[in-house]
């Protein structure tokens, strides 16, 4: 009963963290110059997760040519820059990563 009772705990704080910010979004007014800077959050947010998992796929960091992850990823970089879509860039970078570990024998 103690997990049901912690997972409900964690959900709620979580629930009501995310209500707070969406409710005092209409309460306070936001200097400009700070709207504009979170637009760059979500991409610092998703550099930070995936940049890691790209340079260290074991645990140990590898920039080698052998690293499929890191190369695929490099083919999703320019992808991304060169046509800003974002379901292209996944897609390709997906077919990438499989393309590349098919090619270096690794599947």
């Amino acid at each position: 009963m103690n997990l049901w009772i912690t997972m409900a705990a964690a959900g709620l704080a979580t629930f009501l963290t995310r209500l707070s910010f969406i409710y005092l979004l209409d309460k306070i007014t936001m200097p400009d110059w700070f709207r504009r800077a979170l637009r760059f959050v979500p991409a610092a947010v998703l550099s930070a997760i995936i940049l890691p998992e790209l340079v260290s796929p074991n645990g140990s960091m590898d920039i080698s040519l052998h690293n499929t992850q890191l190369l695929a990823g490099i083919v999703a970089v320019i992808v991304a820059w060169r046509t800003r879509n974002m379901l292209l860039t996944i897609v390709v970078g997906i077919l990438a990563l499989l393309g590349i570990q098919l090619l270096m024998g690794v599947l």
